[in-house]
This record gives C-alpha cells, sequence and structure tokens, in this order.
C-alpha cells in the first residue's frame, strides 16, 4: 500500500513562506510513483518557488527514471490544468532548476521515482507568497496576458518587470508596454538586470523592442537580447513602447527575463538644440546626436539647453562624420566660437575637475576607447587672452565629443564644424581646400607627394597641382616610385604620350619660369611610369598637376623630391655643339654602360644642345639604344632620354631597348635640337646610347623635291625628305637609319 506522498501549500494572505523537500518513499517493486507539490498564492499574489539542494539520481536529458517536471503557467488548481498548461520543463541529475515565478497564482512540481527508497535529502527548496502588484506596471490592456497603459498621469516612476521575474519567463508570450507622458516630457527607461536567450546578434529568437512613439510602427530604437549591461534609453517625446517576446517553443532556455525603472520627467534634455541646427537625434539617447557631411558643408555644435546656460549632470556625445566611400574621403575641422565650462575653485592645472567637453580626433566610437580623448577641454575662454580652444582637426573622417556637465553650470560652448576633403597628401595644401599642394625648400629638402588618397584608387572628377619651388640657386628632381593612371585607349607606341593618347586620365609636368612661365614636359598615362624631372638651372622649379575624369580610376602614383644645388645648364655632362655639319653624342662612359648617380645624389644629368646653321635643320639617328625600361609597358622610372626636336611641344620621352631592325630616326622642326639624358638614384645601369646627328636641308612645302645648299642643285644624298651634305657619305657615320654607311668611291 502506497503511502500518500502529495504536498499542497497555500497561502492564507500576507506575507508567509515556507520549505519543502522530497517525501521519504520506500518502493521495494520499483514502482512507478508520483509526488505533486502544489502552491496555491492568495489573490493579488504570486508564488516564487527556489531550490536549495536537487539530486536526482539520472543524467539529462534523458531523465527516465527519476525527474522533476515543473509548471509554473497555470491559472489554477483545477482538475485537467495540469494537462493543459505550458510545460516548464523536465529535471534530473544534480543541477537544480532555476528559480520559478507563477505567471498567475500557482505553481505545481511532479515529482516521479521509480526507484526502491526516496531519502527526504534528495531535494529541497524554500517558497515565497509575493505581492503580484509589482508586476501590473500600468493599467492592464482587456484580454492580454501581460500588456499595461502606463501613464505620467497615475504614476512618473516605477518598476518595469517581465511577467514572471526572477523566475524564468514564460514561453510563447508577447508583452506590451505602452508609455503616456504628457506634453514636453520625455520617458527614460533603465533595465537593471537584463537576461534573455542569445539567438544571435539580431535576436531571432526572444526579445525585447523598444519603439520611439505609441506605437509598433514608429521608430524601433532597438532590438535586445541576451545579457544587456547599462542599457539606457529615452523615448524622443512623451510616447514609447517596449515589446517582450519569447517563442513559443519547449523549454529549453534558462533565462530570468529583465527588471528596470522608469521615469516621466520635464528635466531631461530638450532636443531643439539639436533638431534646429542640421543634426540628428540619435534614437534612444538623452541628448546623442549625429551630423553627416553634405560634401564639404559646415555647420555649428552647441551645448544642451543652448542658448542658455547648460543643464548640469548630463552627458551629451556628438558623432560627426564626414564622408567615406569610394570616391570621397573627407576630415573635420572644429572651431570654437564660444567656450565657458567652469572649473571651479583652486582647480589644479591642466585638469577638468567638474564638467568637460573630450574630442576624439580618430572618432573612437568604443566605449572602452572614451579614456583615450585626444582634447580634454574647459574653463573660461574669450576671443583675446585666454582664448577660445585651439582649432581641431580630425585624423580620418569621424570626429566625436562627449560633453559631459557636472555641478556647476556654465555658458557652455558654440562651435563650427567643418567637412573638408581629405586627400591624404603630405605636403602644404591650398588654405582653401582645393586638391593643390606646395613643397618649398626653404621648409623641407626631400620629400614625398601622390596622388589622392594612395595607395587607395584615386577619386574621379578631380584635379590637384604640386607646386615644387626651389630656391634661386638650386633644382628640383622627381622620381617617381610607382605609377598607374587609368587610361582605356593606351596606345602609346614611341614615348610621345601627350594629348592624343592620353583623354582619359593623365599627369602633366612643366618647368615653371619665375615670370610665370611653363615649359611643358609631358602628359603620361596608364602604365608609362614618367622618367625623372629635373628642373633647368634659373627656373622656379616644377609644376605636376593630376587630372581624372567621370569614369573608373587607378591607384594613382607615388614620387619623391629632393632640392639640391644647381648644377651648370649642361648638368654633370653634355654640351653646346655648333658649326659642324655632322656629329655623334652618346650617354656618360659609352660604350661603356651608364652608371647610377653618385651616394646620396638624387640623379646625373647630361644635357646636349646642337645649332645648325639658320635655315638648316637637324636630323638625329639613334644607331644603339638600350636604357631601363619599357615605352609602353612601365615607362621610364629609373632613366630617361628627352629629345626637343619639335617646336612648340614636350619632348619625346625614350627608354628601352631598340632592336637592330628598328629606326629611331628624327628630324627637326628648327636649327636646333636638345638631348637631356637623366639617370635617377634607383638606377642599375644599362649599355646606354649613341646618337649621329646631321645638319640637313629641308625644301619649302609644297615644292618639287630637296633643293642642294641653296644654288638650285640636285641633293646627292636624301634621307628622310632632308638633303644630306655632301661629304656626310665619307663620315663612316650612319647618318640615315636604315641606309649603309659604306664610302662612295669619290671619297
Amino acid at each position: 500500500m502506497f503511502v500518500e506522498c502529495d504536498r499542497t501549500f497555500v497561502s492564507r494572505g500576507g506575507a508567509n513562506n515556507g520549505t519543502f523537500h522530497a517525501p521519504e518513499l520506500l518502493n521495494p517493486n520499483n514502482h512507478s510513483r508520483q509526488c505533486l507539490y502544489t502552491f496555491l498564492a492568495a489573490p493579488g499574489q504570486r508564488v516564487l518557488v527556489e531550490f536549495r539542494t536537487f539530486d536526482l539520481r539520472g543524467k539529462p536529458p534523458e531523465c527516465m527514471h527519476e525527474y522533476m517536471d515543473i509548471y509554473s503557467e497555470m491559472a489554477s488548481l483545477e482538475a485537467g490544468e495540469l494537462v493543459n498548461s505550458a510545460f516548464g520543463g523536465r529535471y534530473c541529475g544534480p543541477i537544480p532548476p532555476r528559480r520559478r515565478v507563477s505567471l498567475h497564482r500557482a505553481v505545481a512540481l511532479a515529482f516521479f521515482t521509480d526507484h526502491t527508497y526516496t531519502p527526504p535529502t534528495l531535494f529541497a527548496g524554500t517558497y515565497r507568497f509575493i505581492n503580484a502588484s509589482e508586476y501590473e506596471v500600468g493599467t492592464p490592456v482587456p484580454n492580454t496576458l501581460c500588456s499595461f497603459v502606463i501613464e505620467a498621469s497615475k504614476r512618473k516612476t516605477g518598476l518595469l518587470l517581465s511577467p514572471t521575474y526572477p523566475g524564468l519567463y514564460p514561453k510563447d508570450t508577447t508583452c506590451n508596454y505602452q508609455f503616456v507622458g504628457q506634453p514636453g516630457q520625455r520617458i527614460r527607461l533603465e533595465f537593471r538586470d537584463f537576461d534573455l536567450f542569445f539567438g544571435g546578434p539580431h535576436c531571432p529568437f526572444d526579445w525585447v523592442r523598444v519603439y520611439d512613439g505609441p506605437d509598433n510602427s514608429s521608430a524601433a530604437v532597438g532590438t535586445y537580447c541576451g545579457q544587456q549591461r547599462n542599457l539606457v534609453l529615452y523615448s524622443s517625446d512623451e510616447r514609447l513602447l517596449v515589446t517582450f517576446f519569447t517563442l513559443p517553443r519547449s523549454a529549453n532556455t534558462q533565462n530570468r527575463g529583465f527588471k528596470g525603472i522608469f521615469e516621466f520627467s520635464e528635466s531631461f534634455v530638450k532636443l531643439d538644440f539639436i533638431s534646429k541646427h542640421d543634426a540628428e537625434h540619435i534614437r534612444g539617447s538623452e541628448c546623442d546626436q549625429k551630423i553627416l557631411s553634405k560634401k564639404e558643408s559646415t555647420g555649428f555644435v552647441y551645448h544642451p539647453n543652448y542658448p542658455f546656460p547648460y543643464i548640469q549632470k548630463v552627458v551629451c556625445r556628438y558623432f560627426i562624420y564626414g564622408m567615406q566611400d569610394s570616391q570621397n574621403l573627407e576630415r573635420v575641422r572644429l572651431e570654437f566660437q564660444n567656450f565657458s565650462i567652469p572649473k571651479g575653485e583652486n582647480p589644479k592645472p591642466d585638469s577638468c575637475p567638474d564638467g568637460y567637453l573630450k574630442v576624439y580626433l580618430r572618432g573612437q566610437e568604443a566605449t572602452d576607447s572614451y579614456d583615450k580623448h585626444d582634447a580634454e577641454l574647459c574653463g573660461e575662454g574669450s576671443a583675446g587672452p585666454p582664448a577660445f580652444p585651439p582649432p581641431l582637426l580630425s585624423d580620418g573622417p569621424r570626429l566625436v565629443m562627449v560633453f559631459s556637465s557636472g555641478e556647476l553650470q556654465g555658458r557652455g560652448f558654440k562651435a563650427k564644424y567643418t567637412f573638408e576633403t581629405e586627400y591624404r597628401v603630405p605636403g602644404t595644401a591650398a588654405p582653401g581646400g582645393e586638391c593643390a599642394f606646395t613643397y618649398r625648400s626653404e621648409a623641407k629638402k626631400r620629400g614625398e607627394f601622390n596622388s589622392p588618397r594612395y595607395p587607395s584608387n584615386y577619386p574621379s572628377r578631380t584635379n590637384c597641382t604640386y607646386t615644387l619651388v626651389a630656391t634661386p640657386n638650386e633644382q628640383v628632381t622627381v622620381v617617381f616610385d610607382h605609377f598607374k593612371v587609368k587610361a582605356d585607349t593606351w596606345n602609346a607606341t614611341a614615348g610621345l604620350y601627350g594629348g592624343a593618347t592620353c583623354i582619359e586620365d593623365w599627369v602633366e609636368a612643366w618647368w615653371t619660369g619665375r615670370e610665370g612661365s611653363r615649359v611643358p614636359l609631358g602628359r603620361w598615362c596608364g602604365p608609362a611610369t614618367p622618367g625623372p624631372l629635373q628642373s633647368p638651372r634659373g627656373a622656379l622649379g616644377l609644376l605636376i598637376a593630376l587630372h581624372t575624369d567621370y569614369d573608373s580610376v587607378a591607384s594613382g602614383f607615388k614620387a619623391r623630391y629632393v632640392f639640391e644645388p644647381a648644377k651648370s645648364i649642361f648638368g654633370d655632362c653634355g654640351g653646346n655643339v655648333s658649326g659642324s655639319a655632322w656629329g655623334v653624342v652618346s650617354s656618360p662612359r659609352y660604350p661603356l654602360p651608364y652608371e647610377a648617380p653618385s651616394r646620396g645624389a638624387a640623379s646625373r644629368v647630361c644635357n646636349w644642345f646642337i645649332t645648325a646653321r639658320p635655315g638648316k635643320r637637324l636630323l638625329i639617328n639613334f644607331d644603339q639604344f638600350a636604357v631601363e625600361g619599357h615605352l609602353t609597358e612601365r615607362g621610364c622610372p629609373a632613366a630617361v632620354l628627352r629629345l626637343w626636336y619639335e617646336s612648340p611641344g614636350p619632348p619625346l620621352e625614350l627608354c628601352g631597348e631598340k632592336a637592330p631592325a628598328d629606326r629611331w630616326q628624327y628630324l627637326s622642326s628648327s636649327n636646333s635640337i636638345r638631348l637631356s639624358f637623366i639617370i635617377a638614384d634607383k638606377s642599375v645601369g644599362a649599355a646606354g646610347w649613341r646618337a649621329i646627328w646631321t645638319e640637313v636641308t629641308v625644301g619649302p612645302p609644297g615644292g618639287s623635291g630637296v633643293s642642294g645648299s641653296g644654288g638650285g642643285e640636285e641633293c646627292p644624298a636624301v634621307c628622310g625628305g632632308a638633303c644630306l651634305p655632301p661629304r656626310a657619305a665619307c663620315s663612316g657615320l650612319q647618318h640615315c637609319a636604315g641606309q649603309p654607311t659604306t664610302q662612295p668611291s669619290y671619297c
């Protein structure tokens, strides 16, 4: 005969509590035994059950021979209610179930065993009958389980509890807490404890969602799950909706829900100091704001309660965001026009013992980075000494400020922010913010410059200039170490890139004179790296420009510059050549390979100026040519030979290796040519080059042929439409590419 083991604990009203423990059962035949422990609270009460010891003989999750089932959502203790109510989980083993609070007035514990003996120590716990009014946070919404309307006219502060806090929260539940304040009020909600099942960062299972308005069509402040710490939220006006949702699933979570406090108040910061000044209030915060650039736009930021003195004990954050995308990059300039945050009496130097304004120039936004500020400002500023805080410039596209008011009240601050395009180019930037940079010898003898945002792609629709200014007794050398400028129609063939080839994006360079004159050096694009550049003796320096169009972009360029004492007009070698009918010029040391500059020098330069008699022109033929680089594949970054033979116009730029069958022959448009051979410090050397120049005669345009030397005589030898001198065939030189150099019999 079985001993009756069911037990019932009923509240008689008032605050009462007690203990319970396992029954002592003798069960020699291992029959299945069930003992039902029921707890029934009085009207206006709930039951809280908590286990102190628990050591049922079984192993989760099977729990086959000894276990306990828990029901805490029963509406009553009527027969059949146990079957119909939500199942709260089955437990065995040494880990006790989490505490339970009844959703209504009853909790039931169903203990099953088929063991031969059950000791009273198998499980034990306590129960309490608690006041249910804590869970009625407002006026109940009819026909709902846990939805309430909380009105400021009835209660300005109070608790906000999940339906069975601190016990495990129920499944398959939706609770709405609608806060209704009075005009001019805002609502503060602080969660002191928050513990929901965490299903992932987007909270796909159980969640609390806060809406900044009267219903779920209002903008959401956020959706929260898992464990939240220091979660404090503010409404934007007098209305707020909090929704608590749990999935209808088997009991497999052990989370207790949430406990918060709410407050309606007119004393929270009014948001007009944000909304009136082109900023956006960050929903859920008391006074945080976000300011987004409208491309190089400007505006102002103010202390809360502007234009009146600020409110004590308020923290407001300002997130000022410049543009940052594939086409734009900005930085933030901050200039104060008013500043007063009192320090109090006898403060320590460089300290802000009361209120402060902290500025983060690298845009720190993580909470653990707020102590790593770049400036902490306080005190009394004025337009004259002691002045307002100095202008501040962000290190990137974001600047963050944190204003904290203390016990003392002050006039606060007003600051102008300006979004400036950030080109990430070293050098002295133009004051107007355009992409223009200057490099002066007096400031720095050597340095670097680059295309905007290098090594990232430069933006489209951009024009940038780089001005390098030497002193009167100096020259400046520029060497390109990286070059990739977009040119979809790239088809350069002979080193004269110019306007016909570079019609999309390009880099151009000029010599600049002290009277404002310019001499073009070339236009480059595609993979054709410009050869080393050097300003001539007496010039002001160099001007380099980047132009980009509306279409695709590339990584651009990186270059370095060096200011050095001026050399002669011939450089390290070279010279003036005139008074002869022909001659030879060659790279230094030819036929030996040319060498890199001496250690420490930026370049080795050789300039030749060749002049023919008036009315004559010059034909130049390269019979040997081997200079580092490749005209169409990578340009001439380490060494270049520039040939000025057509006027006006930039020089021809030559590098690479001439094959024996190639004809590198050029006819001048006047009676002079110039050759400039520049070897950069990164050169490794090559075989070099040799050129034969010849004074020739060219007939007038539209003529019937090439005349002799002014006397109407027949021309003894024609090359490329030019008449060679009579004795040129006897020189043993190859004056004309493709023609033999054997001497005729009359020589």
